[in-house]
C-alpha cells in the first residue's frame, strides 16, 4: 500500500490517525485548521516532515474560514492561526520552515482571494516537494547500503513521518528497489513505541524482514556482530551538524561508535536550521510525564514518582557519519557541506 499521512482530497485535509497504528488504520477527515493544531499536538501526525505538511495544510484551512475581503483584517487573523501551529511541537523545524514559507506567500497576495487559492497551491506544492526529496533522499542513500545488509533504525523515519516514501526507510526502500537484499532491527523507542508500532507496521506492508528489538538491546547484537549500519531520521539539525532526534538516538550513536558502525541521517534540507550554531541551541519538547507512567492508559510505575520525559536528545556531529539529504551526502566538516546543502536547495525553492 502507498502511505500517505497527509493529503487533500478535494477541499478536505485527510491525515492517517499514527495514535491508532498498528491495531487500526484510521483516517482523519477534516475541514478545520483548529483540528490539525490539535492533530499534530496529540501525534494524530508526527514526523518533522509530516509535521510540516500537515501545519501547511492546516493554515490553507484557516485562509478558508476567514470571512473578510480586507487584505489587512485577512493577514491579521490568518497570522493567529499560524502562531497557534507554531505553538504545538517546539523541536521539529521543518513546522517553522513550513509556516514561513506560507507567510512569504501570503504577504505577496493582494486581497484574500488570491491569498486562498496561492495559499492552496503552496500547500501542494509542498506535498508534491516532500516525495520528490524523500526519494531523492533514498536514492543518494542506497548508495551506502551494502547488499545483505542489517540496517537498525531508530523511531519512525518512514512514510508516516513524511508525506510519503520517508527518509530513514526510504533509504532501505530505496535499497530493496535497488536489487539488494536488506533487513531491519527497529527498536521498540520507549516511551511511545514508534518504531515498534509505526516502523515495524511499515515494513510488514511491504515484506521487508523487519525484527523488533528492545531499546536496551543494541549494544549486545553490534558486539555480535549482527548490525552493520544504522540510519535515523532527524526533527533538526545544527549549523555543525549536530542532530536532534527522538529521544535514545544519542545512544544508539554512541554504540555505533564504539562498534566501528558507521551512523547515519536521512533528512531533507529543510531540518537543517543554520541559525542554530550548534545542538545546544535546538529546544527539546518536554512531553506529558504519562507517556513513561502509562502504556496504553495502564499505569506501570508507581504512584507519585518523578518523571522526565525529552521528546528528543541531540547527538554530536562527530558520532554522525554522514548526513543524507535530498541534494546529496553530506560529510564533515559539517558547517561547509550542509550550508552548500541549503544554498543548493535555496535556488531552486522559492
Amino acid at each position: 500500500m502507498e502511505i500517505r499521512p497527509v493529503r487533500w482530497e478535494g477541499d478536505v485535509l485527510v491525515l492517517i490517525d499514527q495514535t491508532q497504528l498498528p491495531h487500526r488504520f484510521v483516517e482523519v477527515r477534516t475541514t478545520d485548521w483548529r483540528e490539525v493544531v490539535e492533530a499534530i499536538r496529540h501525534m494524530v501526525v508526527r514526523g518533522a516532515p509530516a509535521i510540516g505538511a500537515a501545519a501547511a495544510c492546516g493554515l490553507v484551512l484557516a485562509a478558508e474560514a476567514i470571512e473578510t475581503s480586507d487584505m489587512p483584517a485577512f493577514y491579521e487573523q490568518w497570522l493567529k492561526a499560524a502562531d497557534a501551529f507554531a505553538s504545538t511541537r517546539p523541536t521539529a523545524v521543518n513546522l517553522f520552515w513550513a509556516i514561513e514559507r506560507m507567510k512569504r506567500v501570503a504577504q505577496h497576495c493582494n486581497n484574500p482571494e488570491e491569498a486562498r487559492r496561492c495559499l492552496r497551491e503552496e500547500s501542494e506544492t509542498i506535498l508534491r516537494e516532500d516525495v520528490e526529496a524523500n526519494r531523492a533522499i533514498g536514492r543518494h542513500g542506497q548508495t551506502l547500503v551494502p547488499d545483505g545488509a542489517r540496517i537498525l533504525t531508530h523511531c519512525n523515519a518512514g512514510a508516516l513521518a513524511t508525506v510519503g516514501y520517508g527518509t530513514a526507510l526510504g533509504v532501505i526502500r530505496a535499497a530493496v528497489e535497488a536489487g539488494k537484499r536488506v533487513s531491519v532491527y527497529a527498536d521498540e523507542t520507549r516511551p511511545r513505541l514508534q518504531g515498534m508500532q509505526l516502523t515495524a507496521w511499515e515494513l510488514v506492508q511491504e515484506g521487508i524482514p523487519v525484527t523488533v528489538i528492545t531499546d536496551n538491546m543494541a549494544g549486545m547484537l553490534m558486539r555480535q556482530g549482527e548490525i552493520d549500519m544504522v540510519v535515523v531520521g532527524a526533527d533538526r539539525i545544527a549549523a555543525n551538524g549536530d542532530v536532534a532526534n527522538k529521544v535514545g538516538t544519542y545512544s544508539v550513536a554512541v554504540l555505533a561508535k564504539h562498534h566501528g558502525i558507521p551512523f547515519y541521517v536521512a533528512a531533507p534540507v529543510s531540518t537543517v536550521d543554520l541559525s542554530v550554531a550548534d545542538g545546544s541551541g535546538i529546544p527539546i519538547e518536554e512531553r506529558s510525564p504519562e507517556e513513561v507512567t502509562h502504556i496504553a492508559g495502564v499505569r506501570i510505575a508507581p504512584e507519585g514518582v518523578k518523571v522526565i520525559n525529552p521528546a528528543f536528545d541531540v547527538t554530536p556531529a562527530e558520532l554522525v557519519s554522514a548526513i543524507i539529504t535530498e541534494e546529496g551526502i553530506a560529510r564533515p566538516p559539517y558547517t561547509d557541506s550542509l550550508a552548500q546543502m541549503v544554498a543548493k536547495r535555496s535556488g531552486e525553492v522559492r
